[in-house]
């Protein structure tokens, strides 16, 4: 019988040897990740339903207030996909932050005692978050069968997109992990991140309703390129997308994802006696 190959832990291991680190340990990526799907509806009522309803009920206040109460323009299509079509990178932003910026705090026993790329955990709390984003564009496509509403050849694209909003889930969720382990100020900091973030992105509301002359600033929110960008390949024709405003949180995202990489790894060598 062959024995398996040793692993040898040193100090100072190059980033080559790092992420060659990160494809041994993807058994236990998958694991976290398992395990914090089935804890999250563990011993819960309705189970996945929460990850419909919490949105749907969103969706429907922001319809109210925005559609029907502030009469704001919907680019031609019904108020609801509007804001649901926003609300699905936002949601998934919004989970990912508050669960990456907890997740090495709830696994400090196994951090504290076991080496294993650091980075496995925060990225393992993206993906719970991801497993609720497609549980919730289940919504959306009911919307669309309700208000008899065909995508265009755009939607092919949206996969362009996700994967623009889990950049940002996961540069951002970094950043804040390594913070919390630090500074646990900052686990009561992010909820208001998450709430403030809500009502200066445009989820409730079209992002043609921005004055031109402050686009630019407006642009400097990272989820306004994503979340204009769910919504042209979603509405297809009757949304309009400003590149110029999508191209600055593009460069935004990417900057926040590799500096936070950047910043979690130099921190991680700290985390076990911090924590």
């Amino acid at each position: 019988m062959n024995a398996k190959p040793e692993l040898i832990i040193e100090a100072g291991r190059s980033e080559k040897q790092y992420w060659q680190d990160i494809w041994r340990y993807r058994d236990l990526f998958y694991f976290l990740a398992w395990r914090d799907i089935l804890v999250r509806y563990k011993q819960t009522e309705i189970g996945i339903a929460w990850a419909l309803i919490r949105p749907f009920l969103t969706m429907i206040v922001f319809t109210v207030v925005f559609g029907n109460l502030a009469k704001l323009p919907s680019a031609g299509v019904p108020y609801p996909i509007l804001v649901f079509s926003a609300m699905l990178p936002w949601q998934f932003f919004a989970n990912s932050l508050s669960e990456c910026s907890n997740s090495l705090i709830a696994n400090s026993n196994l951090i504290s005692k076991v080496y294993f790329p650091r980075l496995i955990v925060p990225i393992s709390a993206v993906v719970v978050s991801f497993v609720d984003f497609m549980i919730s564009g289940i919504i959306l496509l009911g919307l669309m069968a309700w208000y008899s509403y065909i995508p265009t050849w755009r939607i092919l694209l949206l996969p362009l997109f996700i994967a623009l909003a889990a950049a940002a889930s996961i540069g951002a969720g970094l950043w804040l992990a390594s913070l919390t382990v630090k500074y646990r100020d900052f686990r009561y900091i992010v909820p208001f991140i998450v709430q403030f973030g809500l009502y200066i992105s445009p989820v409730g509301f079209s992002s043609s309703i921005v004055p031109a002359e402050w686009r630019f600033v407006y642009g400097l929110n990272p989820m306004v390129g994503v979340i204009d960008g769910f919504r042209w390949s979603i509405l297809g024709n009757e949304s309009k997308l400003d590149w110029q405003s999508f191209g600055l949180s593009v460069l935004l995202v990417i900057f926040i994802l590799v500096t936070g990489i950047a910043h979690f790894r130099k921190m991680e060598r700290t985390f076990a006696d911090v924590i």
